[in-house]
C-alpha cells in the first residue's frame, strides 16, 4: 500500500485553463482511413487528459509523477478543423496521491464534451518498477 499524500496547493473547486486549436492531426481517423474531418473523441480525451494533468505538474515533486488511472468522457459536440477548443479543469478530490478531477471543453458558446479524470502521484522509482515489470 502506498500511504502518503502529495503537497496540494490547491483548494477543491480550483480550475485551470488548456486551449488547443485542433488540426488535421486530430480529425477522427482510422487505419480504414478518416472517419469525420471533425476533432476526434480519443484526441478530445487527450487533451482532457492533458488540461486535468496540469494540477498534477503542480502537485508532484521532483521524485514523483503522475499517471492516469482513468478518464470518463461525453462527447457532446463536434469542432471543426481550426476550431479553438478550451479545456476547463476543476479540481473535486485529492485523497492521499490520488486527484480527481472534471473537465468542460468548449468550442465558443458550445460544450462539446465534459467527463471526469483520475490521476496517481507516485515515486518515479516505483513507477519505473511497473513499467519495468510489464517490459518485454
Amino acid at each position: 500500500m502506498y500511504l502518503y499524500r502529495v503537497i496540494n496547493p490547491f483548494q477543491i473547486g480550483d480550475k485551470k485553463v488548456f486551449s488547443i486549436v485542433v488540426t488535421h492531426h486530430d480529425v477522427a481517423a482510422f487505419e480504414s482511413g478518416i472517419v469525420h474531418e471533425v476533432y476526434s473523441t480519443f484526441c478530445l480525451a487527450r487533451d482532457a487528459e492533458w488540461s486535468t494533468r496540469l494540477f498534477v505538474l503542480d502537485m508532484k515533486e521532483s521524485d514523483e509523477e503522475g499517471i492516469g488511472t482513468f478518464i470518463e468522457i461525453y462527447h457532446r459536440s463536434p469542432a471543426a478543423v481550426e476550431s479553438q477548443v478550451d479545456f476547463t479543469a476543476t479540481l473535486l478530490e485529492v485523497n492521499g496521491h490520488e486527484v480527481i478531477c472534471s473537465f468542460t471543453a468548449t468550442c465558443g458558446e458550445r460544450i462539446i464534451a465534459e467527463g471526469r479524470t483520475g490521476q496517481k502521484i507516485l515515486k518515479k522509482e516505483k513507477v519505473n518498477r511497473l513499467m519495468a515489470s510489464i517490459a518485454k
